[in-house]
């Protein structure tokens, strides 16, 4: 099981316990890429490359950790499988090169922080998937742990896909112009392709019933929702006719 493996359940523990840390830390330092883009950060890249870069690692060392010597694949981790690359071909391959301001710079040291983000989730979940392949038999597609979670990815995967569809449209090329988002959740909160993203990965915690699981929906909503806060305050600030009645990130709440 699992569970001997001093490693992997180490970093388990650490990973879970980090994501406190970087979500207090997070509130009072937003990353310097996007609108916050400043000097101090070291050599930059293209963000559109930049992007290539840091999602491509979640993919690539998923695959690896998910395949290598497992025996027991069977459909349901191949529907794992499938479902953690539908995320990531359109967040490695397609959206970087759908970005209208592709060329603006983006720090090394934040597509490292966040290959090495990738490269850990990755790890852990295609890990643990390997390792426990056997526990998941087809009649695990009929219980409702699975069902709900996959309810819940495929939502906040296409509330992530309109979202971003939205930006897009919002802007020029070449422009560095900001607008009121309008349409779909962004019309219940400022960061829609956030709050889609959040969804997406606690749906897959729930279909994998999975601490790795759990442990990336975490992180990614301790990453998310300071950023999507300093978002919904820079509206606020620069948009006097910004919408009252928006959150944040989570509808009605946040």
């Amino acid at each position: 099981m699992i569970a001997d493996y001093p490693v992997y359940r180490i970093l388990l523990i650490a990973w879970f316990s980090s994501a406190a840390i970087f979500f207090t830390a997070l509130f009072f330092v937003s990353a310097p890429y996007g609108r916050y883009s400043r000097p101090g950060w070291g050599p930059t890249t293209q963000a559109r490359f930049g992007w290539l870069i840091m999602e491509s690692a979640a993919p690539i060392i998923f695959s690896f950790f998910l395949l290598a010597g497992n025996s027991m694949l069977n459909l349901t981790t191949v529907l794992f499988f499938s479902m953690w690359h539908i995320h990531y071909v359109q967040r490695a391959f397609l959206y970087p090169f759908r970005m209208r301001n592709g060329k603006k710079p983006m720090p090394l040291s934040i597509v490292f922080m966040a290959l090495l983000f990738n490269a850990v989730n990755g790890y852990l979940n295609g890990r643990y998937l390997n390792l426990s392949s056997n526990m998941y038999s087809s009649d695990w597609l009929k219980d409702p742990r699975f069902i709900i979670g996959s309810i819940i990815f495929f939502t906040g995967f296409l509330i992530n896909l309109q979202s971003d569809s939205i930006l897009r449209k919002m802007r020029d090329p070449g422009a560095f112009t900001y607008k009121i988002p309008e349409g779909g959740i962004f019309n219940f909160v400022s960061c829609a392709n956030y709050f889609g993203e959040i969804f997406e990965w606690f749906g897959w915690a729930c279909l994998t019933w999975s601490l790795p699981g759990l442990a990336f929906a975490i992180w990614t909503a301790s990453n998310l929702m300071p950023r999507a806060r300093a978002h919904h305050n820079w509206y606020q600030e620069n948009f006097p006719d910004y919408p009252k009645n928006r959150k944040a990130i989570i509808p009605f709440l946040f």
